[in-house]
Parts: C-alpha cells; sequence; structure tokens
C-alpha cells in the first residue's frame, strides 16, 4: 500500500514536509487551525483545485483525537509531528504505533523518545557510558530540603574552585527548548525558584521532576546531528554552533561548523573537541539503539571541556544549516526527506564515508519581537514581506509574499529562517550582512506603529559566531 503522510504541524516546517513527501512521490494532508488560515503552507495546499482536500481544519494543534480523527478520514498511514508540539511526546509516539488502526511515527520508536526526553535519565545513561555531563543531579529530584542540600554543595564546590559568581540552574526534568529553568546566584533564593520550577513542571509536563547543575557561563552551545535507520545504520552530519540566543533561550543565529579556528583563537584544539563531541554522541545513539533523525547537544567550556546537554528525538528547526556544508553525491542532502524515509523503513544507502563536509553556513531567524525589551513579541499586520534571492541563499516562511498577513497571537511571531552559506566561515557572515541589508519587512501593529523585528539584533551579532 502506498504510504500517506499526515503533517500534523504548521508553518514552514509544515511546508518542508510537504516538500520532502513530493519529493519521494508520497502523498500528504496537513492540519490547520482558524488563527492559520490565512498562513501559507494553508493557502497553498487548500486554495489549489487540485489539492483542495489537503488542508484540514482542526481545534487545537496539541489535539490528538483532532489529528487521528483526520488522518482516519484521509486514511493515512504515517504521521509527522514536525517540531514542537507531539514531536518529542512518547505518549503520543506510543499511541499512534499501537492504536487499532496504527500508524507510522516520523521520528525514533516511542520507547527511546522517552529513555532520552528526560534529562536525568538521559544524564545517568550518559554517565554510565563515561560521556561527560554537567556536575549535578542524575536522579529525579522531589524534595525540597533534598534539592536545597544538594544546589548549596555545588555552590560551595565552584566557591573552593574560585569560580566568579557561582550559581546552579533549576530545571524541570521533562521540559526542553529552554523552557523551564531558572538560574539561583545565593542560596538563600534556591527554595522559592525550586517550588516556582516544580509546579511549572508540573502543569506544563505533568511530572515535578527537577535537576540541579551548576551554571556554566563562559561556554559555547553546540549540536551534532545524527541521522540514523531502523537497521543499525548510524551517520553524523556535522557540528551546529547555536550559542546566540535570546534571553528566553530561544536560538536566533546557528551556524556550521561547530567552531572555527579563524574565527577565535581557542585555548583548545577545536576539531578535536568536535570529534569528541561527535564521537559521544555516536557513542549514546548505538547504545540506545537510536533510529531516526536526531540532535545531540552540548555545551564546550572555554576551556575545551565538554559536556552532554540533552538530546533532541526530532527534526531541529537548524537542520539546514547542517545539509549545506553536507555533501552525498556531490549534493546536498535533505534532512526532512532522510527522515521521512528511514522511518518508512528504508536502508540509508550510503556510510560515513560517502558523507563530505566543505564549507560554512549560518541560519537567522526571522522573528517579529522587541529585542530592547526582553525579546517582546511583536503582533500585526504586516503588508510587505520581501527578501532577497541569490544562489547562496535560502528562506523559509509560511508569511505569504503576495498579500497581508496578520500575525497570529496563538504562536510566536516567527516569520522566516534565512540561511546563508559559503566557502568559509568569513564569506557565510560576509553574505548574511548584505542578505539582512535586502530584507524587506513592512507592517503596523493596531496603534499605527511600524513593525519591529529582530533583524538589527541580528546584524549585531552576526560577528559574535563561533566566538567565547
Amino acid at each position: 500500500m502506498k504510504e500517506k503522510v499526515l503533517i500534523a504541524n504548521r508553518g514552514e516546517i509544515a511546508i518542508r514536509i510537504a516538500e520532502a513527501c513530493q519529493s519521494l512521490g508520497l502523498d500528504f494532508v496537513l492540519v490547520y487551525t482558524g488563527a492559520d488560515e490565512d498562513s501559507e503552507h494553508v493557502r497553498r495546499y487548500l486554495d489549489s483545485k487540485s489539492n483542495k482536500n489537503r488542508a484540514w481544519r482542526i481545534s487545537n494543534y496539541t489535539d490528538p483525537n483532532d489529528i487521528l480523527s483526520v488522518a482516519d478520514y484521509t486514511k493515512c498511514t504515517a504521521i509527522h509531528p514536525g517540531y514542537g508540539f507531539f514531536s518529542e511526546d512518547f505518549r503520543f509516539a506510543r499511541r499512534v504505533t499501537i492504536r487499532n488502526r496504527p500508524l507510522t511515527f516520523i521520528g525514533p520508536k516511542w520507547e527511546v523518545i522517552k529513555d532520552l526526553g528526560d534529562k536525568i535519565n538521559t544524564k545517568r545513561v550518559a554517565n554510565k557510558l563515561g560521556i561527560p555531563t554537567i556536575p549535578g543531579t542524575d536522579a529525579p529530584i522531589y524534595n525540597e530540603i533534598e534539592a536545597e542540600a544538594i544546589a548549596e554543595n555545588i555552590l560551595e564546590k565552584q566557591e573552593i574552585q574560585g569560580i566568579a559568581e557561582p550559581s546552579v540552574l533549576v530545571k524541570a526534568a521533562a521540559g526542553g527548548g529552554g523552557m523551564g529553568i531558572e538560574e539561583v546566584l545565593q542560596p538563600e533564593q534556591f527554595r522559592r525558584v525550586y517550588r516556582q520550577i516544580q509546579n511549572y513542571a508540573k502543569r506544563q509536563f505533568g511530572d515535578g521532576g527537577v535537576l540541579i547543575e551548576q551554571c556554566l557561563r563562559d561556554y559555547n552551545h553546540l549540536e551534532v546531528q545524527l541521522v540514523c535507520s531502523r537497521h543499525n545504520e548510524r551517520v553524523y552530519f556535522g557540528t551546529r554552533n547555536c550559542t546566540i540566543q535570546s534571553t528566553g533561550r530561544q536560538k536566533r543565529v546557528e551556524a556550521a561548523p561547530g567552531f572555527d579556528s579563524s574565527c577565535f583563537s581557542y585555548d583548545f584544539d577545536p576539531d578535536d573537541v568536535l570529534n569528541k563531541i561527535v564521537q559521544y554522541s555516536l557513542k549514546l545513539a548505538d547504545h540506545v539503539k537510536y533510529d531516526n533523525v536526531g540532535t545531540w547537544e552540548w555545551i564546550v567550556a572555554r576551556d575545551g571541556s565538554p559536556y552532554l546537554l540533552e538530546v533532541n528525538t526530532r527534526i531541529q528547526v537548524e537542520n539546514d544549516v547542517s545539509a549545506r556544508i553536507s555533501y552525498l553525491k556531490k549534493k546536498h542532502p535533505n534532512l526532512i526527506r532522510e527522515q521521512i524515509r528511514l522511518a518508512l523503513g528504508d536502508k540509508m544507502g550510503y556510510s560515513q564515508k560517502k558523507i563530505k563536509f566543505k564549507g560554512a553556513c549560518i541560519e537567522l531567524r526571522v522573528v517579529a519581537e522587541d529585542t530592547r525589551r526582553g525579546f517582546q513579541p511583536w503582533i500585526g499586520t504586516i503588508s510587505r514581506f520581501d527578501f532577497p534571492r541569490h544562489d547562496w541563499s535560502a528562506v523559509y516562511t509560511h508569511v505569504p509574499f503576495d498579500r497581508p498577513y496578520v500575525i497570529p497571537s496563538d504562536y510566536d511571531p516567527n516569520l522566516a529562517l534565512a540561511i546563508v552559506w559559503g566557502a568559509d566561515v568569513d564569506e557565510a557572515k560576509e553574505r548574511g550582512r548584505r542578505f539582512l541589508n535586502e530584507v524587506v519587512i513592512e507592517g503596523e501593529n493596531g496603534k499605527g506603529e511600524p513593525i519591529l523585528t529582530n533583524i538589527p539584533y541580528l546584524k549585531d551579532n552576526i560577528d559574535n559566531l563561533l566566538r567565547f
């Protein structure tokens, strides 16, 4: 039977998944909410006469019953969760695969999502394998007194080591994407913050488990992109650096490769550190029998010490940053296409030796936000949306170019992902600056005030890439 994919997401990722399905010759349908009726991911597949039944309205992207009803009615055989929403929800992945009318979940098997989705369990497994992790707890902490004692111990050790401004991070164990994390600088602050995070974790994730970790200040945030199959095949598509983030730890600029000695004089051998985090990532993936696309996130201190942060068991927003410096048969791979193909049971068809790396790539996340006021979201209507077109750039967006677009207040005001690449980091940076200077976005809010975006922030930070 020919496969048919339900795309359970929105915006640019929904469009990219649809295009990947088309390249594989697969049929597909999308879902959308009322707030997204004007999104390009809806209009593109709803307005066309030949595709009029490819977009189906639901009440909420997080309502599994709505989504599965559409899947059954349209006779889908697989479901792609994209990123966010259900992408790392093992309960949803388990449900779709064991129901009376099972679907293929395009992602890792649910058991792996469950094991790696809990930061504490990931840390515990990593420690057993000799993979370095951030100093702190590797078991669920639910007791306030126990948690306070652990935090005080971590703070005391930092003082002994002579670390300026010692602090700890209190994290929701089941959280992700920078959510549910607070810093504690003084012991007397701990109980209040602990209660705040535990209550947040219970509300958001149904689990009050908390991690207590040493806060590392002077570091770079790196990622290793893995692609794995259900046939015990595992390769990597390079490393990325995503250190430039908003105050809410949401990524704004990403680059590949993860380090480059032309940008900064490191206190360590950057190639050696990158190789270490790749091998550590593959070691953990092999141990858990990882079987789809995934990203291993790392923190690397100024002295080159790497610490595993977490594993994202899904396709990431910045997947194309890795693809643009990677070559398979002299072509850039489409990692979303690979994710779908491998989830449906295909063998990889290539080994690590066939993957070549060349050049540098940067992704710029264009967001409607006021970066001077804590990255506060801007809501209003876009009247003009124009991006330059070059043979060294790509733009992924759900915002239409040919009509006004009201930014829905229901979701984060992400507008576009701009990708630029070059022969080296310097050329990629130069092209990134040129690209941003050529972008035109106009609009106003309900008060008649002009649109605010983070483009000035992106321009100011592009030179800080890959630096400490």
